[in-house]
């Protein structure tokens, strides 16, 4: 051998990666809260329960990424709102179970670390964390020569929450009549973006024209997902909430029925909301079935509420004041067979 061999010749540079981390310290520093102990060996981070003020806490985690997504992202060198879409989707399914999150982790690996490209999606990132009092207290950067190509990335968030054992929202108190309420999404979020490359690819459409919408259609795809962390914990403190749903992979179809019972069904009306255009677009270019737009995307539908009726109009008022678009989608009703559909859409 010709020359003695280094880590740096086999694609992987320590002194890029420890740049990375001193570039990123201060980002990490505006999404810390009180909780958050400081301590010498940096192998893991810790965090403070006591300060919570909950008597019976239980701790709730999720786990996510942001799938293909981020190939749109990168084809356009749009990567910051990347990290808002990886807080999103694990912090608003801790969500649903009426969980505060408490801290972050997340895992960003890549063939050979490109430091600016990483901190921006980390920017990204640590700017919604702090919007939520949610710090980042840990993560990880892997290079992996060869088994990633050069410039390719990916991601993985991690978030737990805690919640008092008593108020955690299992669905078992949702009865007959009570009303389903849908807050608006962003965008398609960060589901479907497979069948989206596929139809952009068959089509043969142009990310930057517009289509109609008020953006390029490259623009509207890469909107990130919509944070309802803050809008949904303060409905929590003045309401009663039921039951709560994440619309992610799935659609409406296979998500809202995870927070109801078994012997519940919803009756919601496809005419109860406006359908953003970017979803008929993609409907129309990809000459999609209606069944399998409400099954694979969340069609203007980013999260769900299940209320009682003597309390729908209100709450529905104040989620517009908190600034999130929602409406009244129906009604849950008794399933009387189990062969019966937990779902059933009134055109």
């Amino acid at each position: 051998m010709a020359s003695s061999l280094t880590y740096a010749s086999a694609g992987v540079s320590i002194d890029e990666g420890n740049a990375f981390v001193k570039d990123l310290g201060p980002m990490v520093q505006k999404t810390l809260r009180p909780e958050v102990i400081k301590h010498a060996p940096g192998f893991a981070g810790l965090f403070s329960l006591s300060g919570l003020k909950l008597k019976n806490p239980v701790l709730v985690a999720s786990t996510d990424g942001v799938g293909t997504k981020l190939k749109l992202a990168q084809e356009l060198k749009l990567l910051k709102g990347l990290g808002q879409d990886l807080v999103a989707m694990c912090v608003n399914d801790l969500l649903c179970t009426g969980a505060q999150p408490l801290f972050f982790l997340d895992y960003y690996a890549c063939g050979q670390l490109d430091r600016k490209q990483a901190l921006e999606v980390l920017e990204g990132l640590t700017e919604s964390l702090a919007s939520i009092q949610c710090p980042l207290l840990g993560g990880e950067t892997a290079e992996m020569p060869g088994l990633y190509q050069k410039g390719d990335f990916d991601l993985a968030g991690f978030a737990v929450g805690a919640v008092e054992r008593e108020e955690i929202l299992d669905g078992s108190s949702i009865a007959v009549g009570d009303r389903v309420l849908g807050l608006a999404s962003s965008g398609l979020h960060s589901n479907g973006y497979s069948l989206v490359r596929k139809i952009i690819a068959e089509a043969q459409l142009d990310l930057r024209q517009s289509y109609g919408l008020d953006q390029s259609l490259g623009k509207a795809l890469l909107e990130p997902t919509r944070l309802y962390v803050q809008a949904v914990l303060k409905l929590k403190k003045e309401f009663k909430l039921l039951g709560l749903a994440h619309i992610t992979g799935g659609g409406l179809l296979e998500n809202l029925p995870r927070a109801l019972p078994e012997s519940a069904q919803a009756q919601l009306s496809l005419k109860a909301w406006t359908r953003p255009k970017l979803f008929d677009l993609l409907q129309e270019k990809g000459h999609i079935e209606e069944s399998e737009m409400l099954r694979v995307f969340n069609c203007g539908i980013g999260f769900c509420m299940i209320v009682r009726p003597a309390e729908s109009q209100e709450v529905l008022e104040r989620c517009q004041g908190l600034g999130i678009p929602c409406w009244d989608l129906g009604v849950i009703a008794h399933r009387k067979n189990p062969q019966d559909p937990s779902i059933v859409f009134e055109s």
